[in-house]
């Protein structure tokens, strides 16, 4: 990669993320420390607003914008390919709104790349068996919920078909098992439980915030799942 391009790079991952380590620079792009320091210097030089917290990182300043976005062809096809996936292993409301995200995405390619993704679209095809066709619509408000740590309240089918009521706190989502999971803390329980969530029947998101400040981490919780895959 040359620096141009890896300046370029630089700035979109500043932009990205809240806070960006130099190592974590360093490690994206293999060079040194002070490669880093250098580039950082390189993109204040031409005027792009970059701060520096201690202990946290490196940050673009509120307010400043790129200019609008292109895309490479092997870029453009990469997201292309991933939508099949989507299909396959997301519910309808991530699919539409990947969809959504895609179609943007295909609006600022030149007219020969949208031509080559046009007749790419037709040769790139995934099989996917019934039982992985998710007709429920809930991973987006699962998200939401989690992100601004608001409790939800979901009716909720367990493996005997009953169904009972729970107020719950979501952690975290996670694919295992050939099926989605949402890691919260159940109010009914008082405990961390796992839900399936094609198993959950109704949703409500709620403004309520979580009553526990500090929840285990998906990283703690994934150590105690009972399958490896």
């Amino acid at each position: 990669m040359n620096r141009v391009d890896r300046l370029f790079g630089m700035l979109t991952l500043l932009q990205s993320k809240k806070y960006v380590m130099a190592a974590q620079i360093a490690d994206k792009y293999e060079i040194s420390i002070r490669t880093v320091y250098r580039d950082i210097r390189a993109l204040c030089e031409q005027g792009i607003p970059v701060g520096f917290e201690p202990n946290k990182g490196y940050f673009v300043v509120q307010g400043y914008f790129l200019p609008p976005v292109s895309f490479s062809s092997e870029e453009a096809n990469a997201l292309l390919l991933m939508e099949s996936i989507v299909r396959g292993f997301a519910d309808k409301s991530i699919q539409l709104h990947y969809s959504n995200a895609l179609n943007k995405v295909k609006a600022v390619l030149r007219t020969p790349q949208k031509e080559q993704l046009e007749s790419l679209t037709s040769n790139i095809k995934m099989q996917v068996p019934a039982c992985f066709e998710l007709d429920f619509a809930y991973l987006s408000t699962l998200q939401h919920a989690i992100v601004h740590r608001q409790m939800i309240e979901i009716a909720y089918k367990n493996n005997r078909q009953e169904v009972s009521h729970r107020k719950a706190e979501p952690v975290g989502l996670v694919f295992y098992a050939l099926n989605w999971h949402l890691i919260a803390w159940c109010h009914h329980r008082n405990e961390y439980r796992d839900f399936r969530v094609s198993r959950i029947q109704q949703i409500k998101s709620t403004s309520v915030p979580f009553t526990i400040l500090q929840h285990i981490t998906m990283n703690e919780y994934m150590e105690q799942i009972p399958v490896d895959y």
